[in-house]
């Protein structure tokens, strides 16, 4: 049987440094981390072979790829102590592309996956914080409605625009809990207007979609025009990284950044990068703010 999937966290992983061939450069580095003792979040790749795959059988998985990644999301879920899906006490997880050549910024991500109008009230009581829980909300929402639905995302940002001139605010870290729960509201009426369907609540369909629509991202045009100047083949695919989410918008404790060992402007051997205080990595990434 073909391994699809590949596990790592809790100071143990299937992968090592040198598959990148097969793990993606993300998902490889990762692997190794955790082999070697670093805290890494739990989480687990999903191979090239399946990008391959997906393409070379008209965005079909292979039979066996579902029950493997079943396996690999409960051993995240003993390690983490929650269950994705569970009202109660839910696990979120993100999504990350990872190539075997670094690609920023090229592909697609989806964070906070498996909230809904359920989990959001669960991760709500767990944080005790109300806001942070709708903050996390609305950004899964406008990601995956971008990502995975097809909703321009200028459309999220206008309401949220709107919500911020409505109260007089400047920041998005301004917005209360009842703002945020107004947003997602109106998150969810332009997706179903847009779609013509309502945004999926089932964190199972969520995953699919999601990984589906990563893999779908090698083939943007972004990604296309980026291989080609860099001379990265098409047929090398991308591997999916799905892992326990850590959450950088939680408060004023709480950051996310990117970090360099040199300066890459002009190669100093100094250690250099950016952070955002409450804040999601895809805020950095993606400059929306600074």
């Amino acid at each position: 049987m073909t391994t699809w999937v590949y596990s790592f966290g809790g100071g143990a992983a299937d992968g090592r440094a040198e598959m990148k061939e097969l793990l993606g450069g993300k998902g490889a580095n990762l692997a190794e981390m955790s082999a070697i003792g670093l805290p890494v979040p739990p989480g687990f790749t999903i191979t090239t072979e399946v990008c391959t795959y997906f393409y070379d059988h008209d965005r079909k998985y292979p039979e066996d790829l579902r029950d493997q990644m079943n396996a690999a999301l409960t051993k995240i879920e003993e390690l983490v102590g929650a269950r994705f899906g569970d009202p109660q006490n839910p696990l979120l997880l993100s999504v990350r592309s990872g190539a075997r050549a670094s690609m920023p910024g090229m592909m697609d991500t989806v964070l906070n996956l498996g909230l809904n109008d359920e989990t959001v009230e669960g991760l709500a009581r767990n944080a005790g914080d109300r806001r942070f829980a709708y903050d996390s909300y609305r950004r899964f929402i406008q990601m995956f409605g971008d990502v995975v639905l097809g909703v321009d995302h200028h459309h999220f940002e206008e309401i949220l625009e709107l919500a911020k001139e409505d109260h007089g605010y400047m920041l998005d870290t301004e917005l209360t809990a009842e703002d945020w729960a107004q947003v997602i509201e109106d998150h969810k009426a332009k997706v179903l207007a847009e779609t013509g369907e309502p945004f999926p609540q089932s964190p199972g369909d969520q995953a699919w979609a999601a990984v589906g629509a990563v893999f779908g991202s090698w083939m943007n045009q972004r990604a296309i025009t980026y291989r080609r100047l860099h001379d990265i083949p098409a047929d090398w695919g991308t591997a999916v990284n799905l892992q326990a989410m850590v959450f950088g918008n939680m408060g004023d404790d709480c950051a996310t950044g990117v970090a360099f060992t040199r300066n890459p402007a002009t190669g100093d051997n100094t250690f250099y990068g950016e952070y955002l205080v409450n804040a999601q990595g895809e805020d950095v990434v993606a400059g929306i703010r600074t």
